[in-house]
């Protein structure tokens, strides 16, 4: 979920997996040490290519897979290779499930493509109010008329706090300072903590930069019902490339509680969020989780790696792919795609800035 689209998520809660495993994710299953010559024919642009092509392939046949997850997250990582995506696109928008087509149609919005206007049009009236939402997304970013207010209603009016954050979220992405008082509003009226950070994100993005302290004080957990906001704020830090929260991720991904390191949740969005900050040392706390039991855990580990990994990550990635997980596959083909698109942009482009995976909690 580009955090929230539907990107690679942690399928399962952090209380949930904490409860699950006693308190605390359960130590990883070491890898396989990968030898030095295998990891150096990831220096070469052939055998990156050969993988990259690999990973595509994954992704295009996961679009058609039976789990909704595999779908929507195939559709959000083919948007790396617009050309493999663009013949997928139209089924996708008529997706039985609601996570897929707003995925799809988020998708749309974010590669701003008019050409898809007509599929798109008519999910503006989906009974999803997620659809919904990512519909007028869609067709605003894209350059076709369409009324935002709509989502002015779902900010404000929706029963469902994860329809109002997916609302702020693309408030937010709009990019249109005038939804500033209506955030604020919205804010005023937040009683869950995770709805009033992504509130803080979206008012950030708008310009109101002082909202970022509201990310920053997440970042300091003390109590186990704080975890899960804790990974997210980390997320929402990355996601803004928040320099001032840097010394905190850095502390997340070491720090431990009654001699046990944070869950792997936190720690690994942490360290994600390091790398969108120019950090890439965090492939380390992804080795300590990429063969660990929960498949939720290494599809996040294999995010990690599209963020701060180079060669080293690439037969990690390859035998992830390989997981008897789907998620877990199609989470590793993703980072791959992703990982081997920046080492070709900074191939090309010296000194350009490259923009590590996202991830963004959504349907």
């Amino acid at each position: 979920m580009n955090r929230r689209v539907a990107g690679v998520v942690v399928a399962c809660g952090l209380a949930g997996c904490a409860a699950k495993h006693g308190g605390q994710p359960r130590s990883a299953e070491r890898g396989p040490t990968f030898s030095a010559e295998r990891v150096a024919r990831y220096n070469d642009p052939v055998e990156v290519s050969r993988l990259r092509e690999t990973a595509l392939e994954t992704l295009i046949a996961a679009t058609g897979s039976t789990l909704p997850q595999a779908r929507a997250n195939a559709i959000e990582a083919l948007a790396e290779a617009p050309s493999r995506l663009e013949p997928l696109l139209g089924p996708a928008l008529r997706d039985q499930n609601a996570g897929v087509r707003s995925t799809a149609a988020m998708m749309v919005g974010r590669l701003g493509l008019r050409k898809f206007e007509a599929e798109v049009r008519p999910l503006v009236e989906d009974p999803s109010a997620f659809v919904r939402a990512s519909a007028i997304y869609a067709l605003s970013k894209s350059g076709a008329p369409v009324d935002p207010t709509p989502l002015a209603g779902l900010l404000m009016g929706d029963p469902s706090p994860r329809v109002r954050a997916h609302a702020a979220f693309l408030i937010g992405e709009m990019g249109d300072p005038s939804a500033l008082g209506l955030l604020r509003d919205a804010a005023r009226g937040a009683d869950q903590r995770s709805l009033q950070l992504q509130l803080a994100e979206a008012m950030v993005k708008l310009g109101k930069a002082d909202e970022i302290e509201v990310i920053r004080a997440a970042l300091y957990p003390s109590r186990n019902e704080e975890l899960e906001n804790a990974a997210l704020a980390c997320q929402i830090a990355g996601q803004l490339r928040d320099e001032g929260s840097r010394p905190s991720l850095i502390v997340l991904t070491a720090l431990k509680v009654r001699g046990q390191p944070m869950p792997a949740e936190v720690r690994l969005a942490a360290a994600a969020a390091l790398g969108r900050l120019g950090q890439p040392q965090g492939e380390f706390v992804a080795d300590e989780y990429y063969r660990h039991p929960v498949p939720a855990i290494r599809a996040q580990a294999a995010f990690v790696y599209a963020g701060v990994g180079g060669p080293s990550a690439m037969p990690k990635l390859e035998l992830l792919m390989g997981d008897p997980d789907e998620t877990v596959r199609v989470a590793a083909a993703a980072a791959v795609v992703r990982l081997s698109g920046t080492a070709s942009r900074a191939a090309h482009t010296p000194g350009e800035p490259i923009e590590p995976v996202g991830g963004t909690e959504r349907p």
